[in-house]
């Protein structure tokens, strides 16, 4: 209990610190870079809760799901063939890149791909493991790419939009408080996070929403979330994320850790090109186009659109659908890809 409320202190301090100094997502980013560096400082090995986690990814799942409507399904179906496409020349870049750097670092190209691909941290690594590609170093890109994404992306599009700086700081949604056994709805978004966890990635996110927002379009009244709920459930999501990264693992990728930073923010750049491509092509605003192109956490790039005014619900229905497309798809296109190379070679 000591080593939880030592990491809880620490990253409430960080959150705070940020929201005065009115950075993006504060909450989440706060505590997330005290973590880090109170580890690095201290040395310490803090206790994190899974079961706390589980509950702040749910409670943000169950945040973005009140945001659907009717509308929003009418929305995206449009776009999700479009979107897809978009989305398979962006993984090309990242592929491309990512094997083109090969020829100038003593990386060989698998552990590359899988190092800078923007998928899923852990689904990357144990896809690497299995075609025995370095996971070691899969796991450093990887938190390189990470970080990169999470912090660069809200910091970006929030100044990009400074129309709507005021807003930055908000990340509640005002809606109509129901009674108080309506909260009991919100049971059933969490039990089916629970049942998709060995399932579906980002489970806990993916399993809420999305019974959330069924909810809703069916008409059932759902309450809000009070603020200082989903502050603390995105204080643990965020130590929890700052607890899971090393300074030490970043520094054994040495030199190679700088590489993977330039593809990482070159991918940045080019997912916001095509995102700015599909905002002129279709109906949605800029920022909601950019956020549901960006190669980041869906938890990031949806508290980021609700921040500046973007749609929320457009911007976690399109990162689902991205998300999903990667882990589902990639690893095993790349297995194939890598097989075939070797066999060709051989």
């Amino acid at each position: 209990m000591k080593g939880i409320g030592e990491a809880y202190i620490v990253s409430a301090i960080g959150g705070l610190l940020f929201y005065l100094l009115h950075f993006p997502i504060p909450w989440i980013l706060g505590p997330m870079t005290f973590m880090i560096v109170y580890k690095a400082i201290t040395h310490r090995k803090l206790v994190v809760s899974t079961r706390a986690y589980n509950g702040g990814l749910a409670t943000l799942g169950i945040y973005f799901g009140l945001s659907f409507t009717r509308d929003t399904f009418i929305t995206v179906y449009p776009y999700i063939i479009p979107f897809l496409i978009t989305t398979i020349l962006l993984l090309t870049v990242s592929v491309i890149n990512s094997i083109y750097v090969t020829r100038f670092i003593k990386i060989d190209p698998m552990t590359s791909v899988f190092g800078s691909i923007p998928g899923g941290l852990s689904e990357m690594v144990a896809a690497s493991h299995s075609l025995r590609a370095n996971s070691a170093m899969v796991t450093i890109f990887q938190t390189v790419r990470l970080l990169t994404v999470v912090f660069l992306v809200p910091f970006i599009v929030t100044h990009l939009f400074l129309a709507d700086a005021e807003r930055v700081l908000d990340v509640t949604k005002e809606m109509s408080n129901g009674p108080a056994y309506a909260y009991l709805w919100f049971g059933l978004a969490v039990v089916a996070g629970w049942l998709l966890q060995n399932k579906l990635p980002a489970a806990y996110v993916i399993g809420p929403l999305a019974v959330t927002a069924l909810l809703g379009v069916l008409g059932v009244s759902l309450p809000s979330i009070p603020p200082w709920f989903l502050i603390i459930a995105q204080i643990t999501v965020g130590l929890r994320m700052g607890n899971n990264i090393n300074l030490r693992d970043l520094k054994i990728g040495g030199k190679y850790c700088g590489v993977y930073l330039v593809l990482t923010m070159l991918l940045v750049v080019v997912s916001f090109g095509f995102g700015y491509l599909f905002a002129i092509f279709t109906d949605l605003d800029l920022p909601t186009a950019m956020l549901s192109l960006a190669p980041g956490g869906i938890v990031e790039m949806v508290l980021t659109a609700t921040a500046i005014g973007a749609d929320p619900a457009v911007v976690s229905s399109l990162q689902l659908i991205r998300l999903l497309f990667i882990i589902i798809v990639v690893p095993s296109f790349l297995k194939w890809m890598f097989t075939r190379k070797a066999k060709v070679a051989a």
